[in-house]
């Protein structure tokens, strides 16, 4: 470097060997027969310019042939290859390329955040269904036992026009465990059932009879289930037909009317047996469970009991119960006076 900078040369070289000592050194009879091994250092050339040896010379900066890389044939993980994270038991879901955990609390207080395969850590099962353009997340683990409330009942009339069946007699009881937490899951099941099932115009065969009171479905639950349903499927809902209807039952939708629309109202129809529910839709893929069947035959067999009960006492009100006094004496118990 230039001398007006005020640095002279006076500074100690490093020095370019190292004295390796062997073992067991540090003094006693064996030291004056020691050897020093020396290493020489190769010199290296640190200066900045591109003179020959150093750093930014031509020889340092050149690469081979061989080191070329073709970023074409570089194999880059694709749009569906999935990453596994583990974490501390919190499951996070990726969307918009922002981690989102999930908010369902499952019931017991867990959390039962669904992994990226469907099953959650504590082996629930999960699925996604999309209602009103809004992503859902359903417990189908915990509504397992129930999965027959809603089913398909075949088509009437021509074309898709779907006959949907609901069976009370499977909703779970209101006395047991989490009742609000697997009502909520069903209750997003059957709408996204409905939405699948249905195609064009339909009508929903609502089976009440064999249910007890502890069984049925709340205001609160029934007045949910009508607003999320799609308008479409309103609009399409050609009638509802409640077979075995109960006081509750007529009671549940006199109270629902202010939330109901007429035109909703007026699509109730009831029937009181099956008989007369096959003179409405046919009944071929209708699944009717084992309970409503037998209280069918029972109504029809105490029916047919009060009948003929009513029958007998119209008989015997018409059939006199004893002769008729004459107030006319027979001439031999006539007394000549």
């Amino acid at each position: 470097m230039d001398s007006s900078c005020g640095l002279t040369d006076n500074r100690v070289s490093p020095p370019n060997s190292l004295h390796v000592s062997p073992p067991g050194g540090g003094g006693g009879v064996g030291s004056s027969h020691r050897k020093r091994r020396t290493l020489v250092a190769p010199e290296m050339n640190l200066s900045l310019d591109q003179s020959e040896g150093s750093l930014l010379s031509d020889d340092f900066l050149d690469t081979p042939d061989d080191l070329d890389i073709n970023v074409d044939d570089i194999d880059t993980p694709d749009e569906t290859d999935s990453l596994e994270f583990i974490t501390n038991g919190n499951d996070l879901e990726w969307e918009d390329d922002t981690p989102v955990a999930s908010a369902k609390a499952g019931p017991g207080g867990g959390s039962g955040a669904p992994a990226e395969d469907g099953n959650a850590n504590n082996g629930r099962l999960w699925k996604t269904v999309i209602i009103g353009e809004q992503e859902h997340r359903i417990d189908m683990q915990i509504i397992k036992p129930y999965l027959r409330v809603i089913t398909h009942g075949g088509y009437y009339g021509e074309g898709l026009n779907a006959i949907i069946v609901f069976s009370a007699c499977y909703l779970p009881d209101s006395s047991c465990p989490d009742y609000h937490y697997i009502m909520e899951n069903l209750f997003l099941y059957v709408v996204s059932s409905l939405e699948m099932l249905v195609a064009e115009d339909y009508l929903i065969i609502y089976m009440n009879g064999a249910t007890p009171r502890s069984k049925m479905p709340g205001i609160s639950w029934l007045k949910k289930c009508y607003q999320m349903i799609d308008r479409r499927l309103r609009k399409n809902l050609k009638s509802l037909v409640i077979a075995h209807p109960t006081w509750f039952i007529r009671t549940v939708l006199a109270i629902s009317r202010p939330f109901i629309s007429v035109k909703f109202m007026n699509k109730i129809r009831y029937v009181h047996s099956l008989d007369e529910l096959a003179e409405i839709v046919p009944m071929e893929h209708v699944h009717v469970p084992e309970c409503v069947m037998q209280y069918d035959e029972e109504r029809i067999k105490a029916r047919r009991e009060r009948m003929e009960q009513e029958r007998r006492q119209q008989e015997q009100q018409s059939v006199p119960h004893g002769p008729i006094k004459s107030s006319v004496r027979p001439k031999s118990m006539i007394v000549e006076q």
